[in-house]
């Protein structure tokens, strides 16, 4: 860990007034001096969405008066509230960056739709110590204590021992109390998927419109993966890498006539 007290970013993608990251501000506050740049509105399903053909707009606020943290609220995605604050408004590279907590889980396929997740990814991208956190529990009355310990510890482990080069965290938790959960799993994400529908109707103009709709389906039965997890009362950690090259395949891929 850094001899002098760590900088560490917070972002989310449920928008910065949400239970979930005051919570992770909260923990961070207690390992480093915290700087928040995080959306001014819900950015959850964005993924790794930026923003080219509109202008940003980033305005330090105060949510609470006497908080320790410098806190922005940022027009744009979660991806670009990490670019903006490394580019712009710190001084230095972070020692860490934490985006959450997720009101809803992250693991599985649900990472690649991630606006938590790739917030992590991007400042991971930028040489950043990073992690998603997710607890599995989208009410707005969730309740984050029983996540506290588990957030602290692997956010000091991270500022600790640092992350392989090219490897961000996907933490999520189960919706369980703090007695309840049986510690951490290191895993590997299940192969699940959507299984998408989509809610035809019509508007009073006689305008078709749809509403998104579908089911997770896990095919996946192995007792190493991030689903297997938390149904069985763990806390998931997913080394998750940037790095989307699919390796094993080039061999193959080299044998075409192209």
């Amino acid at each position: 860990m850094p001899q002098k007290r760590p900088l560490i970013l917070v972002t989310n993608d449920d928008g910065i007034n949400a239970p979930g990251i005051r919570t992770l501000i909260k923990i961070m506050n207690t390992l480093g001096d915290v700087c928040v740049v995080a959306p001014d509105s819900p950015q959850s399903g964005m993924g790794h969405a930026i923003t080219i053909n509109d202008t940003l707009y980033c305005n330090k606020i105060t949510v609470a008066k006497g908080s320790p943290q410098i806190e922005f609220s940022c027009s744009g995605t979660p991806v670009d509230c990490v670019k903006i604050a490394v580019n712009e408004i710190l001084k230095r590279k972070p020692d860490l960056c934490v985006s959450g907590i997720n009101h809803g889980s992250n693991s599985s396929i649900n990472v690649i739709y991630s606006g938590t997740m790739s917030a992590a990814v991007e400042a991971g991208t930028q040489g950043i110590p990073s992690i998603g956190f997710s607890l599995l529990d989208y009410s707005l009355e969730a309740d984050f204590d029983p996540t506290i310990k588990y957030v602290k510890t692997i956010a000091f482990q991270c500022l600790k021992n640092g992350l392989p080069k090219g490897v961000v965290l996907n933490v999520n938790i189960p919706k369980l109390t703090e007695n309840e959960i049986k510690g951490f799993k290191v895993c590997r994400q299940a192969n699940a998927h959507w299984e998408e529908k989509f809610d035809k109707r019509t508007n009073p103009l006689g305008q078709d419109y749809y509403w998104l709709t579908g089911e997770f389906v896990n095919e996946d039965k192995g007792e190493d993966t991030d689903e297997w997890a938390l149904h069985n009362g763990y806390v998931s950690v997913v080394p998750t890498q940037f790095d989307l090259t699919a390796h094993h395949a080039i061999k193959e891929i080299n044998s075409w006539d192209i």
